[in-house]
């Protein structure tokens, strides 16, 4: 294969990649990477509407847009689905970045009462079915669809904000697993595992608890955004034979030090 074949690969000229969750910290860096490999990006937000205005306004490119809906609410993801039919007419990409978290220690178990891990259900893992389920006709439709969402190592190593967080999470992977057989061959599902990211999708962490973070993770630092935002490019553009499975990254976090 060419070199001009190569690079080829890594353009989504012409393509629409809708992100949910798109003004997070993890979601408004894949909208600019995206943007910059000629994506057109829709911006789904929930309650953040002058974030996502000002998001889609500074990216390259055109003909970008945003749109409220709550992942929560299936209605509004259908909803949101047939608003980019009307105005784009394709969807190509789907993006999960959304979700919510609240750090409760894992030994109190009464402090993680049914109305929250109902609400971490709902939000973090049946609205990212939701909205796979929602945008399933036209990234079928595409003929080379892709969903990835925003996973995380808790899934596996039982440690995370709270134990609900890690089920969720768990849950996700293998929803990956069996979308990724179940949706086959026309569109591929992965995931993206972070470590620890330098958001502030988790209160309370400040740079203290980061750099120790830091120093237990083998490669000496957290992640990004950017990190993230590149492993979703990456699943995306590159890793084009990969289906149902996730992706790690987390600088070796989940393996801990030597």
């Amino acid at each position: 294969m060419s070199r001009a074949n190569t690079l080829s690969n890594t353009s989504l000229e012409g393509q629409v990649a809708v992100i949910v969750g798109g003004t997070g910290g993890i979601g408004s860096v894949t909208a600019r990477r995206l943007a910059a490999a000629g994506a057109r990006i829709v911006i789904l937000y929930r309650g953040k509407k002058e974030a996502a205005e000002a998001l889609v306004a500074e990216l390259p490119g055109q003909d970008h847009g945003a749109l409220c809906a709550a992942v929560e609410d299936s209605k509004s993801l259908v909803q949101a689905a047939a608003d980019v039919a009307t105005r784009w007419g394709r969807a190509d990409i789907l993006v999960n970045a959304a979700g919510f978290t609240k750090p409760i220690p894992h030994r109190d178990l009464d402090a993680l009462d049914d109305e929250l891990i109902d609400r971490m259900f709902a939000v973090n893992w049946r609205g990212q079915f939701a909205a796979i389920r929602a945008f399933t006709p036209l990234l079928r439709s595409s003929g080379r669809g892709v969903v990835v969402n925003v996973s995380s190592i808790a899934a596996t190593t039982g440690v995370g904000s709270n134990i609900a967080y890690c089920a969720v999470k768990a849950g996700l992977d293998i929803m990956a697993v069996s979308l990724g057989r179940a949706l086959a061959p026309e569109i591929r599902v992965l995931n993206v595992s972070p470590g620890v990211v330098d958001t502030t999708f988790v209160a309370g962490r400040d740079q203290a608890w980061n750099d120790k973070q830091a120093a237990t993770t083998p490669l000496k630092r957290i992640g990004t955004p950017d990190d993230m935002a590149a492993a979703i490019e990456a699943c995306i553009t590159t890793l084009t034979f990969s289906t149902g499975t996730t992706i790690h990254v987390d600088g070796g976090r989940r393996f801990g030090t030597a």
